[in-house]
């Protein structure tokens, strides 16, 4: 059995750190030992671990019962999700990748986010629904879609993107614990690209809280879970400008922390938010109308979006770093603004 698979640290690994998806191993781990009711499914999660290993060596150490494989039909896994937490069950539903969510829009669409309207308060559906997105490792078509704005339009339910291995754990924690459905996307790039000490055993980061990456007062950058670190880059180069840029991590995109972004806004004046959806219809756009009605008067130039285009997500090609946001073209809108 594999030590960093069920949440048992190495000697030494507290030192150089674990990554994202180890972190997240990590959570389903504590998640499961601490209530009999959680169940983890979904495709290939059980004896092959999941796709990327985030759940390797569960099965093995909570037995089929509670950790088990699904047909290939992810409105089936939804479906599933919703009936056993009617059923008092706390699930745990694993979609391989967010652009396999589609076929499973309506059972969210009618049924994840509704109950507790439709039942006026008296069911909730504790579900968590983990699914990889987003560019940056050349996977074929839909693999890295980032959907996170269809999602967030949906009534009731919640919306989670971690940045980083400490605050994925802790985040996936509090929606594992949250009475209502949460949506928790973990951006691909992310996965094993960086490491970070995390604590052990059960801890939460509240949701619907932004944080605040880096302080600056030149420009506000309004990000989450991939580019993240894109903006940290940026804001790393204009400050040997002599710039300083604020970046802050949304975390949470439902329920949204307008407070923090206002508070920033109005001390820099200006605002780029960076996300690799589709710029039309993104979320950036619902950030970006928020401020637009809360904001204009604190504004010192337009709001700006850096995003993905407006055409499906190139497969496997080099054409990807021409679609995903890199840390070039935030600077391009920086200075876009700085010049206004």
């Amino acid at each position: 059995m594999k030590a960093e698979a069920v949440g048992i640290r190495q000697a030494g690994e507290a030192a150089r750190g674990v990554t994202m998806v180890q972190a997240i191993n990590d959570a389903l781990g504590v998640a499961l030992a601490r209530d009999d009711r959680t169940l983890l499914f979904g495709e290939d999660v059980g004896h092959m671990g999941g796709v990327f290993r985030a759940s390797d060596g569960l099965q093995e150490r909570f037995g089929t019962d509670r950790v088990f494989d699904t047909p290939l039909a992810e409105a089936g896994i939804m479906g599933l999700a919703i009936g056993l937490a009617l059923g008092g069950m706390r699930p745990l539903a694993e979609v391989q990748f967010a652009g396999f969510l589609y076929p499973a829009l309506d059972q969210v669409m009618s049924h994840l986010g509704r109950y507790r309207h439709r039942t006026r308060g008296r069911f909730s559906l504790p579900v968590v629904v983990r699914a990889a997105y987003g560019g940056g490792v050349h996977t074929p078509e839909q693999h890295a879609d980032s959907p996170e704005g269809v999602l967030a339009s949906v009534p009731g339910v919640k919306v989670v993107i971690p940045s980083s291995p400490e605050r994925a754990k802790g985040l996936l924690l509090a929606a594992i614990d949250d009475p209502d459905p949460v949506f928790f996307l973990e951006a691909i790039k992310l996965y094993r690209s960086q490491r970070e000490a995390v604590p052990e055993g059960h801890y939460t980061h509240p949701l619907g809280r932004a944080r605040v990456v880096r302080e600056g007062d030149a420009v506000t950058l309004v990000c989450y879970g991939g580019m993240v670190e894109v903006c940290s880059k940026a804001a790393e180069v204009a400050a040997r400008e002599g710039v300083e840029l604020e970046v802050i991590d949304l975390e949470t995109l439902v329920p949204l922390d307008e407070a923090t972004l206002l508070e920033s806004v109005k001390r820099t004046g200006r605002m780029v938010v960076v996300y690799e959806a589709p710029r039309s219809g993104g979320f950036g756009a619902e950030v970006v109308a928020r401020m637009a009605e809360e904001a204009i008067y604190y504004l010192e130039a337009p709001l700006l979006r850096v995003a993905g285009w407006d055409a499906p997500y190139p497969p496997y090609t080099s054409l990807e770093h021409h679609y995903r946001p890199d840390a070039r073209r935030v600077l391009e809108a920086v200075r876009k603004v700085l010049s206004t």
